[in-house]
């Protein structure tokens, strides 16, 4: 019950017509120095995501102002349909794969949150199938692109609530915020608005990325 009514407070901060956006298409961006991936969550409005795609973005624009920046939203319905994670994971895996392919010196920041950080897991090679608008992996970043990942910047990750993280190869380069009471990444977490407040850390979280770069 928690878990429904998160979502359906986040479906509420766009209005009818959150779920009618139109989805960005899949161009590359120019050769950028750093190009910043968002995936948003369920139902999230704004350009790269109202609570943490947009405010990371611009958080980062200030501290990497000796680099350019592009940035892409990741295509996929954010919405509570099985497939949805699956989309999204299979759109980062082929956007990213795409853009090292025509800018080779061009480095990734990714940044998921609630349902986008499931996008992101699963992307890197960490299933989020069992968790809340999870799914089970149907693409990953091959080993040729894993050093141009520079960070992962997660936030409200469903799979924390299933005690999993990310490990391994890009576990170094990652920073994965879960707000005491989240019931979307802490196990038995009851404070709704605990998922909508991670605007809070878009800072700490570039500045996470920044050193990473």
């Amino acid at each position: 019950m928690r878990i429904r009514l998160c979502l359906a407070a986040l479906s509420l901060l766009g209005g009818a017509s959150v779920t009618t956006l139109a989805a960005p298409p899949a161009a590359a961006a120019a050769c950028s120095d750093i190009d910043v991936v968002a995936a948003r969550g369920t139902f999230e409005p704004g350009t790269l995501g109202f609570i943490v795609g947009d405010p990371v973005y611009s958080a980062l624009q200030k501290k990497l102002t000796g680099k350019s920046l592009s940035s892409y939203k990741v295509n996929y319905p954010a919405d509570l349909s099985l497939t949805s994670a699956a989309q999204g994971n299979a759109d980062l895996v082929n956007h990213v794969k795409q853009q090292a392919s025509a800018c080779p010196n061009q480095r990734f920041v990714l940044v998921g949150y609630s349902q986008g950080a499931n996008v992101v897991d699963n992307s890197i090679g960490i299933s989020s199938q069992g968790a809340v608008v999870g799914s089970p992996i149907v693409a990953t970043l091959p080993a040729a692109v894993e050093p141009k990942v520079a960070a992962v910047l997660l936030f409200g990750n469903p799979i924390r609530a299933l005690g999993k993280s990310v490990t391994g190869t890009y576990q170094s380069r990652t920073i994965d915020f879960c707000a005491k009471g989240d019931p979307i990444c802490e196990n038995g977490g009851n404070d709704v608005g605990a998922h909508l407040g991670y605007t809070a850390d878009a800072d700490a979280a570039a500045t996470f990325a920044a050193g990473k770069v």
